[in-house]
């Protein structure tokens, strides 16, 4: 007789013993992305490098710089921020999701965002951050376009390279709806599957 909130069809969960070779070599497969996500806390640590080094140049150029070259170094190290922030994204909802649990549960620290994360939530929040970082390019790119076609001023920008660049962020902005429009989508049709 089955207990009470259980589905007389539904399965006994299989210990760890009872699991054939094959389902323990793929189930164990995924301890292959570990060497992934040290590799991704090593990127980590060259972004920390790049960040100090533009800080210390900022620093020491600080009486020297124009108020749109303080400006353009700022966002750069914004933007040096906002790739950090993708990393720990990738790396820490990415090894909670995919390869094993990190048991942060009642940790002070632990992120707000952990706690429900799943491959749809990280999907989005990846396509959020890549928008961030994009936004800022542009924003950079906006304020060196001034620069073009002036005789005194040279700049690495042309005409057509912006609107390339606005068009790739526009079509950051549409796939990221269209991700989440979908994810919406399926969480929809499962609440409405489990009603029946």
């Amino acid at each position: 007789m089955s207990q009470a909130g259980e589905s007389p069809h539904q399965k006994p969960a299989l210990a760890p013993s009872q699991l054939s070779l094959m389902s323990k070599i793929i189930f164990g497969s995924r301890w292959l992305q570990l060497p992934l996500y040290l590799g991704l806390i090593v990127a980590q640590c060259v972004y920390v490098f790049k960040f100090l080094k533009e800080l210390v140049h900022l620093v020491q150029h600080a009486t020297d710089f124009s108020e749109q070259q303080i400006m353009l170094v700022v966002l750069g190290l914004i933007d040096v921020v906002m790739i950090s922030n993708l990393l720990v994204m990738v790396i820490v909802g990415g090894y909670e999701t995919f390869v094993s649990r990190l048991n942060l549960q009642g940790h002070p620290d632990q992120p707000e965002w952990l706690s429900h994360v799943n491959a749809s939530v990280l999907k989005i929040k990846l396509a959020m951050a890549i928008i961030g970082i994009s936004s800022i390019h542009l924003l950079r790119t906006f304020i060196e376009a001034g620069n073009i076609g002036s005789a005194n001023r040279t700049t690495d920008y042309t005409e057509t390279g912006i609107i390339l660049q606005t068009v790739i962020h526009t079509i950051f902005i549409l796939s990221a709806i269209g991700i989440a429009w979908v994810d919406r989508m399926t969480v929809t049709a499962a609440a409405a599957s489990k009603a029946h």
